[in-house]
């Protein structure tokens, strides 16, 4: 087994993170301040909680999810997050490769886009569908398996492919599709 740290957080997401946690943190305080207790609206304090409540329990979502770091081991890819390991299977990995493009143009379908981190389902036309895995997209290692691509962001790309050609000996490694960086 091969242990990777996630990429150190680019100013791009430390702001993106930042600037989030203070907008969800200011309107959820002025969301429960303008509760209207003892109105005799129906319903109204229980959804004002609820509403007050939404925020700050997404931003815990959110840290739920951060990408600390990668175990490779054959066959499989550990994704670590905060309070759990997201196991995905590699078998079949047919290439492999650093590339720092590999997000940009995308489209997020499902997912979280730079509140602690990038991770869910994107969409571009060089990788068609993928899932994210990424702290920092300048260090993007985009991997591919029949039917369907990961992309993760490792503290040092080179060293991860490194432990790819070694897990994996059958895959490419380091060679992307056209235009893709090597």
């Amino acid at each position: 087994m091969f242990d990777y740290a996630a990429a150190p957080w680019p100013k791009s997401l430390r702001w993106l993170s930042v600037i989030g946690t203070l907008a969800l943190g200011i309107v959820g305080y002025f969301a429960w301040r303008a509760i209207p207790y003892g109105t005799r609206a129906p319903y109204a304090e229980t959804v004002g909680t609820i509403v007050a409540c939404v925020l700050p329990a997404s931003l815990l979502g959110a840290a739920l999810f951060v990408v600390r770091g990668y175990e490779l081991s054959p066959g499989t890819l550990a994704v670590r997050r905060l309070l759990w390991s997201t196991r995905l299977g590699l078998t079949g990995l047919t290439g492999a490769w650093h590339d720092p493009d590999a997000m940009c143009r995308s489209m997020r379908l499902f997912g979280n886009g730079g509140l602690y981190a990038f991770t869910g389902l994107y969409r571009n036309r060089t990788l068609g569908r993928y899932r994210a895995f990424v702290t920092d997209p300048a260090r993007a290692v985009v991997l591919k398996l029949p039917g369907r691509t990961v992309v993760i962001s490792p503290g040092d790309p080179a060293a991860f492919l490194d432990g790819v050609r070694v897990n994996f000996p059958r895959a490419e490694v380091g060679a992307g599709p056209a235009g893709a960086a090597r």
